[in-house]
């Protein structure tokens, strides 16, 4: 080759980049939000934000769990109970149900309900409206939607290893690594561009590796399955009991009845072994002899997403088994990257820190398929000055950047905007609310492709604008806190006002970036016919 190493590199950064990027962005944009399901999910169902649940202990809050559910979940296979944490203050009570003789099947959780309960009386707070909330974010940002799961799995692992190879080709490609931290050149047309890239990749670039590389090692079974098939002979369940020792596994009902023992003893025992709080209990066939009670410690003491668990006999109380305390060193290496990746160990500020770490990763994503924009353009120059068409291939990566940078923000806003405008009785609400989604993200995609130009990206920038900022106002409006009273009166839960902030911040991000593309001057557009206007240079 008559490149040197590091243009190599150059070119290896700039195609395995481009090629992935749109995918990329969108799965930076959901995986960011992620980090906020749970408030997300609570801004979405405006019922519960008046509610206020009363502060109780982990042992008094399973006492009352059980009672109601043995009043509300008669003839329920299996309960599901979420004690109340920092970030849900109510308890979370779910159970299944086996579906009848004749009776119409309706998905998967079908026979599954569900309802936030006060921990010191039980009592439902309300009913709030359904919808996947934060948790539609979360699994679209590694299985994408209208798809098998392991197919949106395999195509955000292939575009995770691009995203890998970009960034270590990025680094070396670098000869002021750390320079370019410190650098921003503005208003410089190609170079700004350059200089904004080089800053959000470099300023949070231990982020951007490590966010990468647990991704796909959160996945790694699926992707490198070889070595555990050639050494179990294919036997998935004798890898993974010896991976992940410790459960009795799941029981068969007797068939006879037997009453539960009280879950207080259990979750004090737990506790005490811990030196941590409960979050969750499942029980397996609750009211039958062969019954089984799993608890489940709280995540934040430690990076694992591994908790440790404790099993006990449903009619005894007798532990059966314990999981977690010790895990081998690949399970807990494993619960580790998992962990880092989901950042559920952190606190407010780590959490918030990731969440930057995340917006820079977007903005890294977004710049970057802007740069070979702006660079190819200013390459065919010389033939758009003289009355030539721009290439297909930068036509289409305009009208893609458009409809992946000014879309998504779109989709983001007619997602929230349908959560709170569907009619709350609507049949399969949440599958509207992600239709909506999608359908605003299409049309702001195909619009886009008729007509990749400067008035195309104010138009669309102004309409993510709108939805965004708007949100606030749409909050008060259809019977969510006001933003206001929670922060000056204290009333409302601070989440809320937090995820209003958050949206009037980014809507007005997108109102400047709008703004600064205002029309060119007449003058100026004569005197610089070959203006990369559709590529956001001027701005």
């Amino acid at each position: 080759m008559k490149e040197g190493f590091r243009q190599s590199m150059a070119w290896l950064h700039t195609w395995s980049g481009l090629l992935v990027c749109w995918i990329l962005l969108l799965v930076f944009c959901a995986g960011t939000a992620s980090y906020y399901r749970n408030e997300i999910t609570l801004w979405m169902q405006p019922e519960l934000h008046g509610a206020a649940a009363s502060q109780v202990s982990t042992e008094e809050a399973a006492r009352v769990a059980q009672h109601a559910m043995q009043e509300r979940a008669t003839g329920a296979t299996r309960w599901f109970i979420s004690l109340p944490g920092e970030r849900n203050p109510a308890t979370q009570l779910g159970w299944s149900k086996p579906s009848q003789p004749g009776e119409k099947k309706r998905g998967r959780r079908g026979n599954f309900h569900s309802e936030k309960a006060d921990p010191a009386t039980g009592e439902v707070l309300s009913k709030p409206r359904e919808t996947r909330g934060g948790e539609f974010l979360y699994r679209l940002h590694f299985d994408l939607h209208y798809m098998s799961a392991i197919w949106g799995r395999w195509i955000v692992g292939f575009c995770a290893m691009f995203m890998f190879v970009s960034i270590i080709s990025g680094i070396v490609t670098h000869k002021r690594i750390f320079k370019d931290l410190f650098t921003f050149r503005p208003k410089k047309g190609q170079r700004s561009w350059l200089d904004a890239h080089n800053v959000t990749a470099v300023l949070a670039l231990p982020y951007h590796i490590m966010i990468t590389y647990t991704g796909l090692v959160t996945l790694m079974f699926l992707y490198m399955p070889s070595g555990v098939t050639a050494a179990y002979k294919g036997d998935q369940d004798a890898f993974f009991a010896e991976a992940f020792p410790g459960r009795s596994g799941d029981s068969k009902p007797a068939g006879v009845a037997a009453p539960l023992t009280p879950f207080a003893p259990l979750v004090r025992q737990a506790e005490q072994q811990w030196g941590g709080k409960v979050e969750r209990i499942s029980v397996n066939h609750p009211g039958d002899a062969n019954a089984t009670i799993t608890l489940t410690r709280a995540g934040g003491r430690d990076m694992s997403s591994k908790q440790p668990s404790m099993e006990f006999d449903g009619v005894s109380g007798k532990l059966l088994a314990t999981d977690g305390d010790a895990l081998p060193g690949a399970a807990a290496t494993q619960g580790v990257m998992v962990g880092l990746h989901v950042a559920h160990f952190g606190g407010p500020l780590l959490r918030a820190l990731f969440f930057l770490s995340g917006l820079a990763g977007c903005a890294m994503v977004a710049t970057g398929a802007l740069l070979w924009a702006v660079k190819t353009r200013q390459k065919q120059a010389k033939a758009l000055a003289a009355g030539k068409r721009a290439s297909f291939g930068l036509r289409l990566v305009e009208a893609l950047n458009i409809g992946a940078i000014a879309g998504i923000p779109i989709a983001f806003g007619a997602y929230f905007w349908a959560n709170r405008l569907l009619p709350v009785a609507m049949e399969e609400r949440p599958k509207e609310e992600i239709a909506c989604f999608f359908g605003a993200w299409a049309l702001a995609a195909i619009i886009a492709q008729l007509r990749p130009s400067r008035a195309m990206w104010r138009m669309q920038l102004a309409a993510g604008a709108f939805l965004l900022c708007a949100l606030p106002v749409l909050n008060v409006l259809t019977g969510g806190a006001h933003l206001g009273a929670t922060l000056f009166l204290g009333r409302g839960p601070v989440a809320v006002a937090a995820f209003d902030l958050v949206v009037l911040v980014l809507g007005l991000g997108l109102a400047y970036a709008a703004f600064k593309l205002k029309p060119l001057p007449v003058k100026a557009a004569k005197a610089a016919p070959v203006k990369p206007a559709t590529t956001m240079e001027a701005a």
